[in-house]
């Protein structure tokens, strides 16, 4: 690891100030992706802003109707707490399929957004990554991609996003607020929060640089009663998705009103699928209709030389997913 400068926050706008002076530093939190990524040399910040004595960050309160959860709430703490268990267990079962407990008590909210892609070229500073180094080409591209994005890649990218909890927040519609430098606010949709890799695949969200995240804030939402969140690995536990889905319907009857569709590690960010949302409107909440959902939501799929499979694999979870929500298995 590099020595680096560390300089503990006092308050959110000294941090946010601090880090957007300094092109090369950045925040901690919880540690959880930062400090490994730093150990393999991977990233090199030469000034951290430790943000975790802000106790203000790490409310969870109710909030317009809905709940804001603050940044630095633990991940294990948001999974628990009663107004997400009660009103949104899309974001429990989401945040309980990823990583460890260990890890959950020490990752914090903020952090889980920002994680970073775990493809292995990208860990390997010995290989060309253009989301590490930009402009040094892709190793995954024609190299071992069974992990890898079957929708939104680039010929400069073909890594995905690795969490489970935004997948859920993204079936939510979350709002993330944020601050900047300057102290001014701005509210981000978290479906505009992430982005797809196109020709700059080393920026993985939206945010300024120095921008602090300071809340992620859920709206009432309607899929209390009929939501699942799906998680396909190579093992039981503490492994990423090959494929996640998060799913929600709102039931009229046994017709579905309304609905949410997105899909996990198969893409650059959480893959929302407004073409299978369109399938499900109005539909009965029946297993054809699931199957024409997910051939919808897969119509344009792009695999690569190693990760065909994904493509079925990813139907058959988006089908089990919404089964699941309607109660029908």
């Amino acid at each position: 690891m590099r020595p680096f400068k560390y300089v503990r926050a006092d308050d959110p706008r000294a941090a946010a100030s601090a880090v957007a002076a300094n092109p090369r530093a950045k925040f901690l939190a919880g540690g959880t992706n930062l400090l490994d990524l730093m150990k393999e040399d991977v990233e090199r910040p030469d000034e951290l802003v430790d943000l975790t004595r802000l106790p203000q960050l790490a409310e969870i309160r109710a909030a317009g109707g809905g709940v804001s959860l603050g940044a630095l709430a633990k991940n294990a703490d948001t999974a628990n707490h009663p107004l997400i268990r009660q009103n949104y267990p899309l974001l429990t079962q989401a945040i309980v399929a990823g990583a460890s407990a260990q890890l959950r008590n020490m990752a914090t909210n903020g952090g889980n957004l920002l994680q970073r892609t775990r493809c292995m070229y990208f860990y390997d500073p010995a290989t060309p990554c253009n989301k590490r180094e930009p402009g040094t080409g892709c190793s995954a591209l024609r190299g071992l991609n069974r992990m890898h994005a079957i929708l939104g890649w680039s010929e400069q990218c073909v890594a995905t996003y690795p969490g489970d909890m935004a997948n859920a927040l993204y079936a939510l519609d979350a709002v993330v607020r944020v601050r900047g430098g300057d102290g001014a606010e701005r509210t981000i949709p978290i479906q505009q929060f992430h982005r797809l890799p196109e020709d700059a695949p080393h920026r993985d969200s939206t945010l300024a640089h120095g921008e602090l995240i300071v809340s992620i804030d859920l709206p009432p939402s309607p899929f209390a009663r009929n939501s699942h969140y799906l998680k396909v690995r190579d093992r039981a536990s503490y492994a990423f998705a090959l494929v996640a889905v998060a799913a929600g319907l709102e039931m009229e009857g046994g017709t579905i009103r309304d609905s949410r569709v997105v899909m996990g590690s198969v893409a650059h960010k959480p893959w929302r699928s407004e073409e299978a949302e369109a399938v499900l409107a109005g539909a009965p909440a029946t297993e054809a209709s699931f199957t024409r959902a997910a051939e919808a939501a897969l119509a344009d799929a792009r695999p690569l030389e190693h990760n065909g499979y994904k493509v079925e694999l990813a139907k058959r979870a988006v089908v089990r997913a919404l089964m699941r929500a309607a109660r029908l298995a």
